[in-house]
């Protein structure tokens, strides 16, 4: 089938999780499946490396952006998520293969790739635009000046929390320089619509279907109960201030940055980059959470 059905796309780039056993195998499966259906295929550089897999060209992230018109994702919804925030600025479409269990964004399990990713290469595809997390942290400098320490993306979510021997944090968050609240808790996640199933999920936050224009903001163990999530629009910057708490640390989808000072300023707004990914033709968000969350099972 791959062989008859028109490509829509010229060169994709293939990623892989390297550390995975036996991946070597799978990448090259996949690189002659789109080779026989008529693509320039590179691997990404670290792909490469670590595989050994040197058939192909080894492409950097600028050049995978300035080369491929698709990149194609094996492994888990880390693996994509990582890769994602790299290429979002390139405006490449995603494909993603979970190696595993089905996943969130990596939705086409391998014993299906023969037959969905010809079908997607040929444009029989439903694409989807997920919105990104534009973070920084500003700490006082110079008689109270705030200076930019870092900077980031994040497509699933901005979590400040406690370091790892201390209790809990003080935090104080506000949205466009509307004060929200104060929390004392472990710590405060503001999450996409795309992360609203991941860690806010677990720390007790609503799903958000990726469509919404919103973020949720989510305490962890609050020590105050009536401090609950809120969703709020995601055209505004939020603002956490670390008021006390010693080591309090920040992540960007779980790259940290630790040792937080008080008075640092975490700022959170929508980034201009989108990611987009391609499913297959009949995806919908719906089944995905009916698969993942297992809400079918029990019921007749």
């Amino acid at each position: 089938m791959s062989r008859t059905l028109p490509c829509r796309f010229r060169h994709a780039a293939l990623v892989g999780k390297y550390q995975a056993r036996g991946i070597r195998a799978v990448l090259e499966d996949v690189a002659h499946l789109l080779v026989r259906a008529g693509l320039d295929v590179s691997l990404e550089a670290e792909t490469a490396l670590n595989t050994g897999m040197a058939d192909y060209p080894a492409l950097s992230i600028k050049e995978i952006g300035q080369q491929c018109d698709v990149a194609v994702v094996l492994g888990g919804d880390g693996t994509m998520l990582a890769i994602a925030r790299e290429l979002a600025r390139f405006n490449i479409p995603l494909i993603g293969i979970n190696q595993g269990r089905l996943g969130f964004i990596t939705d086409i399990q391998l014993k299906d790739v023969a037959t969905a990713v010809p079908l997607i290469l040929s444009g029989q595809y439903e694409e989807e635009h997920r919105a990104m997390l534009e973070g920084a942290v500003l700490r006082p400098h110079n008689g109270g000046e705030m200076e930019t320490i870092y900077e980031g993306f994040a497509i699933n979510e901005v979590v400040v929390s406690r370091g790892a021997t201390a209790s809990m944090v003080e935090l104080r968050a506000e949205v466009d320089g509307q004060f929200i609240a104060n929390y004392r808790a472990d710590g405060l996640i503001v999450a996409s619509p795309t992360g609203s199933s991941a860690y806010a999920m677990s720390a007790g936050g609503p799903i958000l279907h990726p469509a919404l224009g919103g973020w949720v903001v989510v305490p962890i163990a609050s020590h105050t109960l009536s401090n609950r999530p809120i969703v709020i629009p995601d055209t505004g910057t939020v603002t956490i201030e670390i008021v006390a708490g010693r080591d309090a640390s920040m992540n960007f989808d779980m790259q940290s940055l630790a040792s937080l000072l008080h008075g640092d300023r975490v700022t959170v707004r929508r980034s201009a980059y989108t990611v987009r990914f391609l499913h297959p033709q009949g995806w919908n968000y719906y089944a995905t959470l009916r698969r993942k969350l297992r809400w079918n099972e029990g019921v007749s």
